[in-house]
């Protein structure tokens, strides 16, 4: 059975008679109620846009899953990004009930399980020669429309740069914006070390 994603502008029509924000939508079509107010045709709980009960919930979730560099984050980071932006009745057990049904998160799961001592990382011997990334995403976005940041560490010197960027970039964009911004500094790396997954890393390497 495929389910039809439905859009932003649709669930304007969606309110009045929802489950969850029926009542809400009366109450604040007179004026704001406690923390809940109409605008443009949205119902907004402060500044957090209301999502009434459709599958625009699930998108919401399995973007912040698994898009971009919020691929596959756990139960609480993803619940902050999407609590950071959006508002319905039991958000946390909708986003819960989705992560256990991931099976990409079941077998990273499996591979991540502990079987020996954790090899220890190389000790740096030149500057720029060993970084780490690092991704801070779910921010405000700024006035260039950029709402994460790539955190790039030398490992030897400890210097860091901060590198606006956006949080649906893929590997490849990764990848092309370290070369813009790191590459033409500091030179290509000889290792690279991130929390992101295989998967992505492996893209990394082959588009740099």
């Amino acid at each position: 059975m495929q389910v039809k994603v439905l859009g932003f502008e649709i669930i304007k029509e969606l309110y009045e008679e929802d489950v969850d924000f029926s009542k809400l939508w009366r109450e604040c079509s007179k004026g704001p109620w406690k923390d809940f107010l109409v605008h443009d045709g949205y119902l907004f709980k402060s500044n957090k846009l209301c999502i009434p009960q459709c599958s625009l919930r699930e998108a919401i979730i399995k973007e912040a899953h698994e898009g971009g560099l919020g691929g596959y984050f756990g139960r609480d980071k993803k619940l902050a990004l999407i609590d950071a932006q959006f508002y319905w009745p039991n958000m946390i057990r909708d986003v819960s009930r989705h992560v256990e049904r991931c099976k990409t998160c079941h077998i990273a799961k499996a591979h991540s399980q502990n079987t020996g001592l954790y090899t220890p990382l190389l000790v740096p011997n030149a500057p720029w020669e060993d970084v780490s990334i690092d991704f801070v995403v779910g921010l405000p976005r700024t006035q260039k429309n950029k709402d994460s940041v790539m955190v790039v560490v030398d490992r030897f010197s400890k210097m860091v740069h901060f590198i606006l960027c956006l949080k649906t970039m893929d590997a490849f964009h990764v990848a092309d914006l370290y070369f813009r911004e790191i590459v033409k500094l500091h030179g290509i790396p000889r290792t690279i070390t991130s929390d992101r997954d295989t998967k992505f890393m492996s893209h990394f390497w082959r588009t740099l």
